[in-house]
């Protein structure tokens, strides 16, 4: 599926079911929210810390959480997720085109 498409379907599924978006700042409040709680996961699944009695590993529900607030805030900004990340990859590519190769840290 394109970024395009994903901000579509957020964007229909709000004007359908969730009335309307929250405000820009409380989904960025939101969008923090979900990023600590994949952070907690991963900490559990890859880190030191251990998961609770009854908690269970989430990583793609949490993941999809933090994708589909950052796409409603997408979509409230007027930024086109396709275009944006394309351009990011890019900038990445002129900048560090070589820059990880040379990298004695990853070798």
């Amino acid at each position: 599926m394109e970024l395009k498409k994903a901000q579509q379907m957020v964007d229909n599924w709000i004007k359908e079911h969730g009335v309307r978006y929250f405000s820009e700042l409380t989904n960025m409040a939101v969008l923090s929210e979900e990023v600590g709680e994949l952070a907690r996961v991963m900490a559990r699944e890859f880190g030191d810390q251990s998961f609770k009695e009854g908690e269970v590993a989430n990583l793609e529900e949490e993941m999809a959480d933090v994708l589909w607030v950052l796409i409603c805030l997408a979509n409230q900004t007027g930024v086109d997720l396709t275009e944006a990340f394309q351009k990011s990859i890019d900038k990445k590519t002129r900048r560090d085109n070589i820059r990880h190769k040379n990298n004695p840290k990853l070798k």
